[in-house]
């Protein structure tokens, strides 16, 4: 009788969550030790204890919080430190569980590695506050999204983060108002004249560009001849210096003709220069020439140089030339040419007749190995008309010739 009052005395003593655990394993203490050594026995290890039969469905968390936790040694408890990596929660039934009172809870120092394994679909996460746990210190590295389902999720509360684009035209307040919004403080007037001289002080930089045009090997009946075409500047986008030569011979003979210009060039438009300067031919017949023109590129990317010249003989002729890049790839390149050579009046000693003197007509195949340098080939047939024609038959030419073409062009 005595024994059996004292075993109900020990067991009212107990706490109630360790009453819980009592007779769950073999490896417990009992009642009476527990009492006789409640802080100096044996650490109670749950590591082994096989919790897949368990049922804490029933289980009351809400009196783990801090006033709750001071069982047999008066500190709350600390489910950080607790081992759970031998606990199978697979089979664990947590629908019954009460999570409203773990906030106090830090999740942080959990170690959840070994839960990879546990079945999360069946867990009811609506009910838990999330708003006091720190996701700070939670290592996210490891975790595998793609098994994650997304279904459920709620995304109609988003949609106030949706970047809303009107539709239909902008209204018509969107064009009202000056046109640069400097004007409004500082007055139009003013504003043009600053913006023009910003863009005179940009485009007055100088700076230095050179083209050899056509360095040519010309192949043709009678006897192989050499031609060279360049050209460059130096100056901004408004005004520049730009210098030209041409000529063209035979080999082992003096050049057939030469020249060199110098002239003045000035912007006319975004596509278009107005030159004007002087030209001295430097073979044959002295002659130094009064030069105006334009140059640049023409409506469907051709590029036009038009001159008409004015000797100190008072002879007046014009030439046109034109020719237009067709890109076969990114570096290979088809450019047809033509020129045309015009004179107002007879003039023998250069073999130069009224109307239509001289038309060609060519075209060549480039492959830039770089942009600045590209050789090619190609063919040109030149006529001689009219007066000229006569002229270069008394001179013992073919007033029609065909030539077979290579050479190079380059830039800097």
């Amino acid at each position: 009788m005595k024994r059996a009052v004292l075993l109900v005395l020990l067991a009212s003593a107990v706490p109630v969550h360790a009453q819980d655990h009592l007779g769950h394993s073999a490896h417990e203490a009992s009642p009476a030790e527990a009492a006789s050594d409640p802080s100096g026995g044996e650490v109670v290890d749950h590591s082994q204890m096989d919790h897949s039969q368990m049922d804490h469905g029933g289980m009351n968390h809400g009196g783990m919080g801090e006033d709750a936790g001071d069982s047999a040694s008066g500190q709350s408890v600390d489910h950080g430190e607790m081992d759970h990596s031998q606990m199978d929660h697979g089979a664990m039934d947590h629908g019954g569980m009460d999570h409203s009172q773990m906030q106090g809870m830090d999740h942080g120092a959990m170690d959840h590695a070994p839960m990879e394994g546990m079945d999360h679909s069946q867990m009811d996460h609506g009910a838990m506050d999330h708003s006091t746990m720190d996701h700070g210190t939670m290592d996210h590295g490891t975790m595998d999204h793609g098994t994650m389902d997304h279904s459920g999720m709620e995304h109609g509360a988003m949609q106030g983060m949706e970047l809303e684009i009107p539709e239909g035209p902008p209204p018509p307040e969107a064009f009202q108002g000056p046109l640069y919004a400097a004007d409004a403080r500082w007055g139009a007037d003013i504003m043009d004249s600053e913006r023009i001289q910003v863009m005179r002080d940009v485009s007055g930089m100088a700076f230095f560009w050179f083209r050899g045009d056509r360095i040519e090997y010309l192949a043709r009946e009678g006897a192989d001849g050499y031609l060279w075409d360049i050209q460059g500047f130096y100056g901004g986008d408004y005004d520049k210096f730009w210098f030209k030569s041409e000529g063209e011979g035979s080999f082992g003979e003096s050049p057939e003709s030469a020249d060199v210009q110098a002239l003045w060039s000035h912007a006319i438009g975004p596509w278009f220069d107005f030159q004007a300067g002087i030209k001295q031919d430097l073979f044959g017949p002295e002659r130094t020439h009064a030069v105006v023109g334009v140059q640049g590129l023409a409506p469907y990317l051709f590029e036009v140089d038009a001159a008409a010249f004015l000797s100190t003989k008072g002879d007046l002729t014009a030439q046109i030339e034109a020719e237009l890049d067709q890109r076969i790839t990114q570096r290979l390149i088809l450019q047809p040419r033509a020129e045309v050579v015009l004179a107002a009046q007879d003039v023998p000693e250069l073999g130069i007749g009224a109307g239509v003197d001289r038309i060609e007509t060519g075209v060549r195949l480039r492959y830039e190995i770089k942009r600045e340098f590209a050789p090619y080939i190609g063919v040109a047939q030149e006529w001689r008309t009219g007066k000229s024609a006569d002229f270069a038959r008394a001179e013992g030419e073919d007033p029609s010739v065909t030539s077979f073409i290579a050479g190079i062009r380059f830039w800097f």
